[in-house]
C-alpha cells in the first residue's frame, strides 16, 4: 500500500499543494504551526473520511474561504495496492439550507470517478496514523477509544465497516422511537422491531471487536516487550457493555484476566442474552429516552503487567504501549489485506528517549511508505538520513531539505 500523489485544496491551512511521494521514508521537517501535522491528517483522512484530530469535518475546511457562499475542501489522491492504481477525490462542503441559510456539512466520495459511500473507502487504502495526543485514547473516554478501535477495524475489515453503518442507522431511529414513546405514548412493543435489527448489528460488530482486539494483543505485546526490554507485559482487554450483567464476564474483564473471546456466545445464544438485557431495562430507556446497551456503549482496556493503564499508568508507560498499539495495528492490516498500511507518524521521537527512539526507527526502517514529522532533524541519525527522502515544509510549501 502506498499513495503515490496527493492534491490538496482549501485544506487546513493548504490553499492549493500537490506532491508526488516516493516509495521508502519521508521525513518532513517544519517548524509549529506550518502544516506538516495537517498533511498526515489529509492522508490519513483519504482511509476513512475521519479524522482524530477534528470534532467536525467543518473544520477541515481552510478558514479564509468560509466567508465565501460555497465554502469546500477537496482532496484527490492516486493510491496502489497489490499493483493496482486507484483515484480517490473527497469533498467537504458546507451548504445553506433552510429558510435561516444555515450552514450544513455535505461529503461526497468519489473512486476512480465514480461516487461512493463512505464506507466504500474500507480497504481501498489503508493508514494508520499516532499523533502526540493519541495518549488520550488510553487516559481519556471510553467514546475516544470506541472511535479509535471502529477507525482501525473498519480499514482492516469490510464486514465490520458495513455494520457500523448500519448500527448507527438503527440506533438513530430506535433513540427518535424511545423518545416517541416517552413524551406521546404509545405501544412499547414497536421496539421489539428494532431491538431485534439492533442485536443482529450488535453481533458482527461485538464479535468483530473480540476478535480482532484479541489478534492484535498477541502482536502488541510481543513488540511491548521488545520496547520495553522485556520488562512488562501488555494486555487489550475487550469490555462489551451489555456483558456488565454476567458477574462472571465483567469481573473478570476489567481486571484483565481473561479475554472474553474465550466466552463469547454464538448468535443464537447472544440475541437472546442481548434481548433479554434490553426488555430489562426497557423502563430506563424509555425514561432516558435513548439505548442504553449496545456496542456504542463498549469499552476496552489496557493493562501493564497488570495495572489497568487507563487510572493508573504513568505517562511514559502509556506512550510505550499506545506506540505498540499502533505498530501492532500496522502488523494486523498486513494480515488483513496483504499489503502494510503507509504509516503516518507526528512528533513521535520527541515523546521517546533515546532507547526506544532507536527501537522504532529500526523497526520502520524497511517499511514500504512511511511519513515522520518532525522540528529538529538531528533526532534521526546518519545512517537514517541517507536513506530517507528528507522535506521542508514552511507555510504549507514543502521543498526537498
Amino acid at each position: 500500500m502506498r499513495i503515490n500523489h496527493l492534491s490538496l485544496t482549501q485544506f487546513r491551512n493548504f490553499a492549493q499543494l500537490d506532491l508526488a511521494f516516493p516509495s521508502g521514508t519521508i521525513v518532513l521537517v517544519g517548524n509549529n504551526a506550518q502544516g506538516k501535522t495537517s498533511l498526515l491528517e489529509a492522508i490519513y483522512y483519504l482511509a476513512g473520511a475521519s479524522s482524530p484530530h477534528t470534532s467536525t469535518a467543518r473544520q477541515l475546511i481552510n478558514f479564509n474561504t468560509l466567508e465565501t457562499e460555497r465554502p469546500f475542501a477537496r482532496l484527490e489522491a492516486e493510491v496502489e495496492s497489490h499493483g493496482q492504481k486507484q483515484h480517490i477525490e473527497i469533498r467537504v462542503m458546507l451548504e445553506r439550507v433552510g429558510p435561516d441559510r444555515r450552514l450544513r456539512v455535505r461529503k461526497e466520495i468519489l473512486i476512480n470517478q465514480q461516487k461512493r459511500r463512505v464506507r466504500d473507502l474500507s480497504g481501498v487504502f489503508n493508514a494508520v496514523l499516532f499523533l502526540p495526543q493519541d495518549m488520550d485514547i488510553i487516559e481519556g473516554s471510553p467514546g475516544q477509544r470506541r472511535r479509535y478501535l471502529d477507525a482501525a477495524l473498519s480499514q482492516g475489515d469490510n464486514t465490520y465497516a458495513n455494520a457500523i453503518s448500519e448500527y448507527g442507522k438503527v440506533l438513530t431511529r430506535r433513540n427518535a422511537l424511545l423518545r416517541q414513546l416517552n413524551e406521546r405514548g404509545g405501544d412499547p412493543s414497536q421496539l421489539h422491531f428494532w431491538d431485534e435489527k439492533l442485536g443482529r448489528q450488535a453481533y458482527v460488530l461485538m464479535r468483530g471487536r473480540a476478535e480482532s482486539l484479541h489478534a492484535i494483543e498477541q502482536i502488541a505485546n510481543a513488540l511491548h516487550l521488545q520496547l520495553t526490554r522485556e520488562a512488562e507485559q501488555l494486555r487489550l482487554q475487550y469490555i462489551p457493555s451489555f456483558m456488565t450483567w454476567n458477574h462472571e464476564y465483567s469481573d473478570l474483564a476489567r481486571k484483565g484476566n481473561t479475554s472474553i473471546l474465550e466466552h463469547f456466545p454464538e448468535e443464537a445464544s447472544f440475541m437472546d442474552t442481548f434481548l433479554e438485557a434490553l426488555h430489562q431495562r426497557r423502563r430506563e430507556e424509555l425514561a432516558r429516552k435513548t439505548s442504553v446497551l449496545g456496542p456504542h456503549r463498549d469499552d476496552f482496556g489496557f493493562f501493564s503487567n497488570g495495572i489497568d493503564l487507563t487510572p493508573f499508568g504513568s505517562r511514559g508507560q502509556n506512550r510505550t504501549a499506545m506506540l505498540s498499539m499502533k505498530l501492532a495495528e500496522v502488523e494486523w492490516l498486513h494480515g488483513q489485506t496483504g499489503e502494510y498500511p503507509v504509516l503516518l507518524l507526528d512528533e513521535v521521537l520527541a515523546e521517546l528517549d533515546v532507547h526506544r527512539r532507536q527501537d522504532l526507527l529500526e523497526r520502520i526502517n524497511d517499511a514500504k511508505q512511511v511519513l515522520l514529522t518532525s522540528a529538529d532533524l538531528d533526532m534521526f541519525d546518519d545512517v537514517f538520513r541517507e536513506k530517507a527522502a528528507v522535506w521542508s515544509l514552511v507555510q504549507g510549501h514543502v521543498h526537498p531539505a
